[in-house]
């Protein structure tokens, strides 16, 4: 019980349509595990409501609420909604973001409207729910924020949006740590590598006209521990250390979670 009574907004809780578990989801489940009670935010509340079935079916505290990142007002309105109800904020987990499905592009291809769109969801988001969640934490001088970068933010990505947009992501987490370590807040960020997720497989099997399968076997055989993807599973782990008094000492790190990825690519 790792996290018992602390207050956990997950935002990006719920997931895409996929045989796997969503990183938001996972996390989501394992921080109610540990003692957490989560606000499991996401744009469509079925998704966020289907988490927090899953929480409340073992046990565990959870409510769903809906909001869009890009929506600032619903972002504030979340937020005060969980200060309202807990009076106080403990952990504030962005999960969300998006390639893709957003119209993600290489450089030449990509048009102005989807580059913004990727801008809005995977940077302005996190910059927005971090601007409102963070004045409560100062306040009751602690706090942990946990960002999800991606790998692709230090290697080889084609897809300009995305690429630039998570590597901004780890330029943030260095701020808000900094910024905000007078205050007893931390702030670090995870950078998962090749995952079995529904975003990561299935999003992009149906955008290439690709079975699951070969998607799925074509990750695998660029991982270097094991040759298998990761598990949102794994991800959601590494949110519970740095959201645990155990990490304590740790803020404005970059955390890859990505079977060795990261050394190969180095």
């Amino acid at each position: 019980m790792r996290l018992q009574d602390r207050i956990a907004m997950v935002i990006g809780a719920g997931q895409s349509p996929g045989e796997t578990m969503g990183n938001g989801r996972a996390t989501a489940m394992v921080f109610a595990r540990h003692g957490a009670q989560v606000v499991a935010v996401d744009r469509d509340l079925a998704s966020a409501e289907d988490t927090a079935a899953m929480i409340k079916d073992e046990g565990g505290r959870a409510i769903a609420v809906q909001a869009d990142v890009i929506d600032e007002a619903s972002i504030q309105a979340v937020v005060a909604d969980c200060l309202g109800r807990h009076g106080r904020l403990d952990i504030l987990h962005n999960n969300v973001g998006i390639s893709i499905a957003g119209g993600d592009a290489e450089i030449t291809e990509i048009t102005v409207d989807a580059f913004d769109h990727c801008v809005a969801v995977n940077l302005r988001g996190m910059v927005l729910a971090c601007k409102h969640a963070l004045p409560a934490m100062r306040e009751q001088g602690s706090g942990v924020i946990i960002n999800i970068s991606s790998l692709a933010a230090w290697s080889a990505y084609p897809l300009v949006a995305y690429k630039t947009t998570k590597a901004a992501v780890i330029a943030l987490t260095e701020q808000l740590a900094i910024q905000n370590a007078p205050y007893g807040v931390r702030a670090n960020v995870i950078l998962p590598g090749l995952m079995d997720t529904p975003m990561a497989v299935d999003t992009r099997a149906a955008a290439l006209g690709k079975s699951r399968n070969e998607i799925a076997a074509g990750r695998d055989a660029k991982v270097p521990l094991g040759g298998k993807m990761g598990t949102a599973w794994d991800v959601a782990n590494a949110a519970l250390f740095l959201a645990s008094d155990e990490a304590g000492f740790i803020t404005g790190a970059a955390l890859p979670v990505d079977g060795g990825t990261s050394v190969k690519v180095g």
